[in-house]
């Protein structure tokens, strides 16, 4: 008698059947232990990428960034999370698909942090679901409401367009048969079309979301509003010109500050066949690190070189003290002979940090060594520069907001050691260097500014860096991408008005197209000698909107 293997396939089609379902049971309940095995991993893997990111920000928060490279790897952090809540998400709702087909396998749910109810300040749209006219136990009909649970939904409605039709009467005088009408009211733009709320939109996306005109047309037309670029065109330099005013009002507060910061960067300006490449200038004016009352402000210029009569202009009446980098332009604003009086020059510590650190940095010399580039160099003086440099930094976060004298007292009794450590210990170091050395440049860069850099020692009010200015023209350098360029040195001109207002209102906390919607819809009727009244931090304590992120 043969013996049969115990694997044998049978040839009874009922237990073919059978052994086919059971496979399949099999199966399926493997892949759904194998989903959930997955979906766990992913879900550890975020809450590890989570932790290390709290951690990150934690050490940043408590001992201050040591490097460059810090901000830099908490935006890698960030988007590595990001990367692996997503993988989690799918991963998880794989792993509830398979586990619905065997009722072996339970489902795995994340453990997700509470969410934060939504603003109370959003409207709320009940939707009843009629609840059940029959005991759906007994079928009775004898029922009584005992509570309600509530769902709340995030939902959005898409924009909507409507046309106001302003209806002035007319009446007729049965005395005197004379005809009466009510005046008609003002608009933003003398035979315009365009309500202050529409404006407000066109010149936000333009200048404070960088979206072109001919973007916003094709987004409008799907919309079902046809409007073209020529009419858009049109509104922005009718608006700009009805808010001069307001910017040259912005402009004579911003000069009267005792400090400002100074910047600039470029802008490209469409020419026959080519581009031009012009320049943004920026004037910050931004008394809150040593507790000044006067709110922030920002004025941008355009002009279509980098020559140094444009700052020399933009700065032609001011005295006072001026946070720049070391363009060369800015030289003549600084000697004693000038009229009304020279500027004293406060120069930015960032700026000549990151000398030395571009040849310290580790990571990026690892970068350019493993793309094969042969001139790879790190150096322990750049490394020792860049530490002596952060100490000062650390004693800065310290006072940050505290009053002049007193960052005056701090400086002169922890940093002035410091800075005179450094200064002889550069100066050392440079006599050993050969002028060709990278380093030995870096050094050349402060200590034929000495002057300018130690200025802080003895004034509250100067800060460490020039960090305000560059934060201004942070926008600009990101939407640069998306209009690509200026139409034209006007187009510049008009770019640098409405980067003003904008980037002003978000230093103080504004929503800018909120903001310039009130303002207009009133400064056509607005008494000039008031208007103080629609400058974005008196617009905000009266007003009082809601704040937005900038």
């Amino acid at each position: 008698m043969s013996l049969q293997p115990q694997n044998a396939i049978p040839d009874d089609i009922e237990a073919l059947k059978a052994a086919l379902v059971a496979t399949q049971t099999h199966v399926a309940l493997i892949e759904g232990e194998l989903a959930t095995a997955r979906a766990k991993n992913s879900d550890d893997d975020a809450l590890i990428a989570h932790l290390k990111l709290m951690i990150a920000k934690l050490q940043r928060d408590r001992f201050g960034p040591r490097s460059e490279r810090t901000a830099r790897l908490l935006d890698q952090m960030e988007l590595q999370l990001e990367e692996l809540e997503a993988t989690a998400t799918e991963d998880e709702l794989a792993a509830e698909k398979a586990a619905a087909k065997t009722a072996n396998v339970t489902a795995f749910t994340r453990k997700k942090p509470s969410r934060r109810p939504f603003p109370d300040h959003l409207p709320r749209e009940r939707v009843v679901v009629p609840g059940p006219t029959s005991c759906a136990c007994c079928g009775g009909t004898r029922l009584s409401k005992l509570g309600e649970d509530i769902t709340e939904t995030l939902e959005v409605v898409p924009r909507t367009w409507k046309v106001i039709q302003t209806v002035r009467e007319k009446f007729t005088c049965r005395d005197c048969e004379s005809i009466g009408q009510a005046p008609a009211p003002f608009h933003v733009i003398p035979r315009g079309w365009a309500g202050p709320s529409l404006l407000a939109m066109i010149m936000f996306e333009k200048f404070g979301q960088h979206q072109p005109l001919n973007r916003q047309a094709e987004r409008y037309a799907r919309e079902g509003v046809e409007l073209s670029l020529s009419t858009l065109a049109d509104q922005v330099g009718a608006c700009c010109t009805v808010l001069d005013p307001l910017f040259k009002r912005l402009e004579a507060l911003t000069f009267a500050a005792t400090r400002l910061h100074g910047d600039d960067t470029t802008v490209p300006v469409l020419a026959k066949g080519k581009t031009h490449t012009g320049r943004l200038w920026t004037y910050v004016r931004d008394d809150r690190p040593f507790g000044g009352e006067a709110p922030p402000s920002a004025v941008f210029y355009y002009s279509r070189d980098r020559k140094g009569e444009h700052p020399q202009e933009h700065l032609a009446n001011y005295v006072g003290i001026l946070q720049a980098d070391a363009y060369g332009g800015y030289g003549h604003l600084y000697e004693g002979n000038r009229s009304p009086g020279p500027i004293k020059e406060a120069a930015c510590w960032a700026h000549a940090r990151r000398k030395f650190f571009e040849l310290a940095d580790i990571a990026s010399a690892a970068k350019r060594k493993a793309a094969g580039k042969s001139d790879v160099t790190l150096a322990p003086l750049a490394l020792e520069a860049v530490l002596r440099i952060d100490a000062l930094f650390d004693i800065e976060r310290d006072i940050n907001g505290k009053s002049a004298d007193d960052r005056r007292n701090v400086r002169q009794k922890l940093s002035a050691p410091l800075v005179a450590d450094l200064e002889t210990w550069m100066r050392d170091q440079r006599a050993r260097l050969s002028r060709h050395s990278d380093v030995a440049g870096a050094m050349d860069y402060m200590l034929k500014r000495w002057a300018a850099f130690a200025r802080f020692l003895d004034d509250g009010r100067i800060c460490l860096t020039n960090n305000a200015a560059e934060r201004a023209l942070r926008g600009i350098a990101l939407g640069r991408k998306s209009w690509l360029f200026c139409g034209s040195d006007r187009g510049g001109h008009r770019a640098a008005t409405m980067y003003s207002l904008i980037v002003t209102a978000k230093m103080n906390d504004i929503d800018p197209q909120a903001w310039l919607a009130d303002v207009l819809a009133r400064i056509a009727e607005h008494p000039f000698q008031r208007i103080d009244e629609l400058l974005p931090w008196n617009w905000k304590s009266s007003n009082t909107p809601t704040k937005q992120a900038a």
